[in-house]
């Protein structure tokens, strides 16, 4: 009997025990051990007891409550194995040379075991692939970006201190800057009008409002630095249109700041009718000298389109007197509408204004559209056509070349 209650001891040593260390179960270790050394006495036929009873429940439940823990155990295990399996195949993947990411997380890992098929798996991790090019992609431009500033700033360390802030120079800008502000303040007083009509937003798309806001820009600009600027209204200008949104874009802060007038009213209720004139190409009368008091208006329109009439019809609509540049007159036009940028207006006004020369004026037309100016000598004018004339048939005999190599490339591929 002695012998074989060592033997239950050593027994509940070697299994209860580890057992119920491992798992967490210490409290009920008693229990259990005497129910394994009571166990002999049950065989034999001792009487039993309420307690030696309770004493198996006992063993019953902790024997129960260990075994979902080790189950549980064993599951995150053989997660745990098989997400650093899937890891081992990735790497492997890699040093293979296949389009896989270098790094990637264990969530990563979880989804792309959760992939139903091998495309589907290939497919996630290509996609991991790109998303990490585009990381180091947009990292190495970063750290480029940071290696110019701090070039460039070594430059403007590196640079002596005259050439840093020269007080000369900026108190000449700053000069300057006074003075082209307080001619266009002289201008708004004693100048001459000069108006942009601004109701043509209906008859041009988005991009073409754009390009006339940035042409009306330069001409604002080239104005303000003219020595005798004139005075510039913008009419029919509505807030919250597009032309307004296109000059906010421009100037910012400095749009309230503009030495011009705006209003929303329409140049005839601001000037009498006998003195405007309204400019446009496709006017019958041609303008033959410039008067310094008249009124005269510019239709605020870019169409590449070329609608002809619609500035005309306005003018004739509200009776007002039109007029448009003598190009025929003065020069050889050879191609393209006469109608000129906004930029290009403002020049040609503001020379006639300083000087009242045709010639001078119509300068700063595009020379691709004439040939040159009706006063030249005959061989310098036909030297000028032959040569429009040669470089007309040089790009013509261009495209035949081109065209016949086309073609026999076509038999060739079709032999």
């Amino acid at each position: 009997m002695q012998a074989v209650n060592t033997l239950l001891k050593n027994f509940a040593k070697c299994s209860a025990f580890h057992l119920a260390v491992r798992h967490g179960v210490k409290k009920d270790l008693f229990p259990l051990h005497r129910t394994l050394i009571l166990s002999p006495c049950l065989k034999e036929g001792a009487p039993h007891s309420a307690s030696e009873k309770l004493d198996l429940d006992e063993w019953k439940k902790v024997m129960k409550s260990g075994v979902p823990e080790a189950s549980e155990a064993g599951s995150e295990h053989k997660e745990l194995s098989t997400v650093a399996a899937a890891r081992e195949a990735v790497e492997m993947w890699r040093l293979a040379g296949r389009a896989v990411p270098e790094n990637i997380s264990d969530d990563q890992l979880k989804t792309l075991m959760e992939c139903p098929s091998k495309a589907s798996k290939k497919k996630y991790l290509k996609f991991l692939y790109i998303k990490e090019l585009y990381k180091k992609n947009d990292k190495r431009k970063m750290e480029e970006k940071r290696e110019r500033r701090l070039e460039t700033q070594e430059e403007r360390d590196s640079k002596p201190d005259e050439l840093k802030k020269n007080s000369f120079t900026c108190l000449w800008t700053s000069a300057i800057d006074r003075t082209y502000n307080w001619r266009v303040a002289q201008s708004m007083i004693f100048g001459q009008p000069l108006v942009f009509d601004m109701s043509f937003e209906s008859d041009m798309s988005p991009r073409e409002v754009a390009n006339t806001v940035r042409q009306i820009v330069f001409s604002e600009s080239s104005n303000r630095k003219s020595v005798d600027p004139f005075h510039i209204h913008f009419c029919n200008f509505q807030d919250n249109s597009q032309y307004h949104r296109e000059f906010i874009k421009h100037y910012r802060q400095a749009w309230d700041k503009l030495l011009i007038t705006v209003t929303e009213r329409c140049y005839t209720e601001v000037f009498p009718k006998n003195k405007i004139i309204y400019l446009t190409a496709d006017s019958p009368n041609v303008m033959k000298t410039f008067d310094h008091d008249k009124v005269y208006i510019i239709g605020s329109m870019v169409d590449k389109s070329i609608k002809t009439g619609v500035s005309l019809a306005r003018a004739k609509r509200l009776g007002l007197e039109t007029a448009c540049l003598p190009l025929e007159k003065y020069l050889l036009w050879n191609t393209g509408a006469k109608n000129l940028t906004l930029d290009q207006m403002m020049h040609i006004l503001l020379t006639l204004k300083d000087t009242g020369d045709w010639k001078k004026a119509l300068e700063f037309v595009p020379k691709r559209k004439y040939c040159g100016f009706v006063g030249k000598s005959v061989s310098d004018l036909k030297k000028g056509l032959n040569l429009v004339n040669a470089l007309k048939l040089g790009k013509k005999r261009e495209v035949q070349k081109r065209q016949f190599a086309k073609n026999y490339s076509k038999k060739l591929i079709q032999k």
